[in-house]
């Protein structure tokens, strides 16, 4: 694949400094705290599921929050957010290891590793419970089969959020026997988010797998939205920390996981 006309070249950016990073030394071992569980514990307490992120700054956002990202994770906690998701990425994103390891260290709801992982080496950076597979990530680099690194970071006993764009990267995500499998709204060919992107896809996914809708989430409605159509959980990032601004983050996450979720009896996956 000729990756350059595949992902827009802010992303590969961010793919070609992910092929330079290597591991992180010693086999990781880890006993995560269930995803799925935490989605269900806050669904059945009448709120939407939210995996809140946090992030320093990032290739698409204007300004850099400096906030003490401890702070952060107790403030969307706080708000009723079910999981975190944590930047690990340096070059792109101002994330580190270190950053995750003081916010799961601080919190008691799962902590997703956000970061772009290659090779199976660099699943041994920090502990986590879950982790990140992106599949046009993994079909560019043409290195790892998504399904043996799949298998890699569950032996060490992390879950795995492999993250899909389209109906064939679903297919190939359920091939490689993802059980958690992400929605991104957004077009890493184009950078362009497009909601009706997981209203397309979502329908390809089994009940029995754990879905989750990513990027391009900002309002209420946007939660109804994304729960009708079968999402059982959100992932949110903007719209609950803006970079470069002072705002409310215990209020911006409580916003959207109090918005109504019975609409989500009513999809059809």
């Amino acid at each position: 694949m000729d990756d350059s006309e595949e992902i827009a070249p802010a992303v590969q950016s961010i793919l070609d400094a992910a092929r330079e990073r290597g591991g992180g030394g010693d086999r990781i071992s880890v006993t995560p705290r269930s995803l799925p569980d935490a989605f269900d514990a806050t669904a059945a307490d009448g709120r939407t599921p939210v995996i809140a992120e946090i992030k320093p700054t990032s290739p698409t956002a204007d300004g850099e929050r400096t906030d003490d990202p401890v702070d952060l994770a107790r403030q969307m906690v706080a708000g009723g957010a079910a999981a975190l998701s944590v930047l690990t990425e340096p070059e792109h994103f101002g994330g580190s290891a270190a950053t995750l390891e003081r916010v799961r260290d601080a919190v008691d709801v799962p902590v997703l590793r956000k970061d772009f992982i290659l090779h199976e080496e660099q699943l041994d950076v920090v502990e986590a419970d879950v982790v990140l597979l992106i599949v046009r990530f993994l079909e560019a680099d043409g290195t790892d089969d998504l399904a043996d690194l799949l298998a890699a970071a569950c032996e060490r006993g992390f879950q795995v959020l492999v993250e899909t764009h389209t109906a064939a990267e679903v297919e190939k995500a359920l091939d490689a026997g993802a059980d958690i499998i992400g929605v991104n709204n957004r077009d890493l060919a184009e950078l362009e988010v497009d909601l009706g992107t997981f209203e397309s896809v979502a329908p390809d996914v089994p009940e029995s797998v754990t879905l989750i809708a990513e990027s391009g989430i900002q309002t209420e409605e946007d939660v109804t939205r994304m729960r009708r159509a079968g999402a059982d959980a959100l992932l949110v990032g903007s719209a609950i920390m803006d970079h470069g601004e002072t705002t409310d983050v215990t209020a911006n996450t409580r916003r959207l996981t109090q918005t109504e979720t019975d609409a989500a009896t009513t999809t059809d996956t």
